[in-house]
């Protein structure tokens, strides 16, 4: 540092050869998915819940829904693809007495004594749909983006469902 005439410091500047930007050939390239390629490619996919355990059924589902089987997966796109879950009452509980009793599912209408309490038997028996749907919204994302990726899972009781013009492709979870 040098003192001028003025009583006032003078900082010199470094040459601008010496500034220190890093190896271009050593900087990695990230591509990210866009939402038009996210948009671009979206398969159908059917399966049967026939004798699949819950568990293991919803977390292969949430894989799907979320994008993770892809080389595109990108965390904050939805590259996902759509599901179409049929013979949902006829999938399998594991465990004593065959999970009937092992999980409660728990709805609270918001007034005093408006807590509705059903076992896991008594979902299958009689809301097989809501049971699966639970069961894949807790390993799917909490918030906007978890919302939109439940939305494309369509859950059926019986073997027949709606969305046969999209031409959905047979996947097969059993393995």
């Amino acid at each position: 540092m040098l003192l001028n005439g003025q009583n006032k410091w003078i900082i010199p500047k470094a040459p601008m050869e010496h500034t220190n930007l890093g190896d271009k050939r050593m900087q990695r390239q990230t591509t990210l998915a866009t939402t038009a390629s996210a948009k671009a490619d979206k398969n159908w996919y059917v399966v049967d819940a026939t004798d699949i355990p819950l568990g293991r059924l919803a977390s292969k589902i949430a894989v799907i829904l979320m994008g993770k089987n892809k080389p595109t997966y990108t965390p904050h796109v939805d590259t996902g693809d759509y599901v179409i879950v049929i013979n949902a009452a006829k999938l399998k509980m594991t465990g004593k007495d065959n999970g009937e009793h092992k999980k409660n599912y728990y709805n609270v209408s918001g007034y005093n004594g408006g807590l509705r309490t059903r076992s896991a038997g008594v979902m299958l028996r009689e809301f097989p749909v809501e049971l699966v749907e639970r069961a894949v919204w807790g390993m799917l994302p909490k918030g906007r983006l978890g919302r939109q990726m439940a939305k494309k899972l369509f859950v059926y009781e019986g073997a027949e469902h709606k969305q046969q013009s999209q031409q959905p492709k047979v996947l097969d979870l059993s393995k």
